[in-house]
């Protein structure tokens, strides 16, 4: 089951190659599925094609680093031309739930300055409608209880039922995020209105950043078991 998993993550990452022209501005995501893309990218590079690269989170401009690919400060490209990155699951409006890395903050950062933003993935993170992936929320550190509190009282009084967790590292220390925030992860009931539900997380205070990007892909290249299925808007 696992090696057949690798098998989706790494045809979809090959075929989002087809995007890739020399000279381009990249944003390389987070997970693994973005690392079966980072590595096919290193060997493009082994065969000479130039490109300039910003990475959505430490692990990912390390990763890169190792395989040669050369990784700038977004501030020196300001606008890229694509960026592939995973998600952690995905509806019928391609609308997304990441942040299961920790990264959403730089994520999406990069993705709102990409002129294509391209998920690839495989057919098990698709759902009708979004709960099957705890939703991560980046917080500030001061206070977290009470911004959770506020989290959770908001999304039940817009009738979602949620869990609300702290993230923590395996060792039970808190998780503290690239950005040098918290991250909660809430288990929710259907998300049937993804622009609402991220308007109201996006108002409460202490609130950083909300792992929901919605209408921001512009294409989804999912690997299912024989095929490959191109999502576009």
């Amino acid at each position: 089951m696992e090696s057949n998993i690798k098998s989706k993550k790494f045809r979809a990452a090959n075929l989002a190659m087809q995007f890739i022209e020399d000279g381009m501005c990249i944003g390389l995501g987070t997970g693994s599925t973005a690392n079966e893309f980072i590595l096919l990218l290193s060997l493009a590079i082994k065969n000479g094609m130039n490109i300039k690269c910003v990475a959505t989170s430490k692990k990912t401009e390390d990763y890169a680093s190792i395989l040669g690919i050369p990784i700038f400060e977004l501030d020196e490209i300001k606008v890229l031309d694509v960026t592939i990155d995973g998600a952690d699951e995905f509806d019928e409006q391609m609308n997304l739930i990441k942040g299961g890395g920790g990264a959403l903050l730089r994520e999406k950062i990069v993705a709102s300055v990409s002129k294509s933003y391209v998920i690839i993935t495989d057919d098990s993170k698709k759902s009708i409608n979004l709960n099957t992936f705890p939703l991560p929320i980046e917080i500030i550190k001061f206070s977290p209880k009470t911004t959770m509190l506020k989290i959770k009282s908001s999304l039940i009084g817009a009738g979602i039922n949620v869990d609300i967790q702290l993230r923590k590292n395996d060792n039970g220390s808190i998780f503290v995020s690239d950005g040098g925030n918290f991250i909660v992860d809430c288990a929710c009931d259907f998300i049937k209105d993804p622009v609402g539900v991220e308007s109201l997380i996006r108002s409460i205070n202490g609130v950083i950043e909300s792992g929901l990007f919605v209408g921001m892909a512009d294409k989804i290249v999912v690997a299912h078991e024989n095929t490959i299925e191109i999502i576009e808007k």
